[in-house]
């Protein structure tokens, strides 16, 4: 399965991903945005490779399917982020 994805998903990547980003520099978070999309979009690719695999792991591509919908959530958190807060 490493061959096919090359992140990992253990706790201790997702201490990596749950970095602080500095809110108040919209760069740094485009910049994180990006990172998170890319890895969102291999993930796609790893998890059609193993769908289409008839001896893959059920248990491995759910595990793939929950990290691509947490970094779909990170995603739209920091997006959120960068939307300015309107006065009411």
């Amino acid at each position: 399965m490493a061959s096919l994805y090359r992140g990992a998903v253990t706790a201790s990547a997702r201490a990596v991903y749950a970095r602080r980003v500095d809110a108040s520099n919209p760069s740094d978070i485009a910049h994180k945005i990006a990172e998170l999309r890319v890895e969102h979009r291999d993930l796609d690719d790893a998890i059609a490779r193993l769908v289409d695999d008839t001896e893959s792991d059920e248990v491995a591509i759910k595990r793939l399917k929950k990290r691509k919908l947490w970094l779909k959530d990170c995603i739209a958190r920091l997006e959120s982020a960068l939307i300015p807060d309107e006065p009411a």
